[in-house]
């Protein structure tokens, strides 16, 4: 009679027993993604300006601009220094992965997942610049409000016709710095849960500390910075679950299709 292998964990090399029996913890796309596109859509429709302009008001001394306008660590530490350890880091991470190829004796990583980390990392930030030169929000240094000559306008609002130079301040640029660690999360979360739970709670603290730096210096309001956090969240969760995330049913369906053998 014909007959085909049964499917068995045990005939599978070590290698791809690995990847077969790796099944991602439980996710609730519905909650991963919809409670922050419900939040902006929230800030779309609600569009808190009156906080905005408030903390502004409350970082800018007239007469001699924003607080920390003029300080070194805000400018040469927070803002120079933490981008190019950001840069720094996603290059390593790419020359690793990189690496593996070439010695795959010496560097065994798990190449998909350490370019998820490339690949989310870089769509988040990268996703920053035609946002920016699309909406043309003005930054608060520019507004007449606070000693610049450009008029206010949240980010749905028809822009004014521009003095100088349109604007480029939404999002956030530099928290996302900060909050396209959130690829670290996703990355981590179905093999070391610890090691995940830290690199979120980096990932926000980083973000927000990035963010206030930047409200200090005139450079973006809070909700600016606030969209920043949800877009990135976003693009990297969406990647995990094209890159990474494996339920329980596509992990065995996968698995017994490889390994099912014509009839003989």
């Amino acid at each position: 009679m014909p007959c085909e292998k049964v499917f068995s964990p045990a005939s599978l090399p070590s290698n791809q027993l690995a990847a077969n029996q790796l099944i991602s913890a439980p996710l609730n796309m519905k909650l991963i993604l919809g409670i922050p596109i419900f939040i902006m859509v929230a800030l779309a429709l609600f569009e808190p300006s009156n906080l905005d302009l408030w903390l502004a008001d409350m970082m800018y001394h007239p007469g001699t601009g924003f607080i920390g306008k003029k300080s070194f660590f805000l400018e040469d530490i927070l803002h120079d220094k933490v981008k190019q350890a950001i840069i720094g880091f996603l290059l390593l991470t790419f020359s690793v992965w990189l690496a593996s190829f070439i010695f795959p004796s010496k560097i065994k990583i798990e190449r998909r997942r350490w370019l998820y980390v490339v690949v989310a990392m870089l769509t988040a930030a990268s996703l920053v610049t035609p946002l920016k030169e699309i909406t043309e929000v003005q930054c608060p240094w520019s507004l007449s409000r606070y000693g610049g000559v450009e008029t206010y306008s949240s980010v749905m609002d028809i822009r004014a016709p521009f003095v100088k130079k349109s604007g480029q301040c939404w999002p956030g640029g530099h928290s996302s710095s900060g909050f396209v660690l959130f690829a670290l999360f996703f990355a981590l979360r179905d093999v070391r849960p610890r090691a995940a739970r830290i690199a979120l709670a980096s990932a926000i603290t980083l973000g927000t500390i990035l963010s206030l730096s930047r409200m200090l210096q005139g450079a973006h309001f809070l909700s600016h910075n606030i969209w920043t956090a949800l877009i990135d969240w976003t693009i990297c969760a969406l990647l995990y679950y094209a890159m990474l995330y494996k339920s329980p049913e596509k992990s065995l369906s996968s698995a017994m299709l490889f390994w099912r053998k014509p009839n003989e």
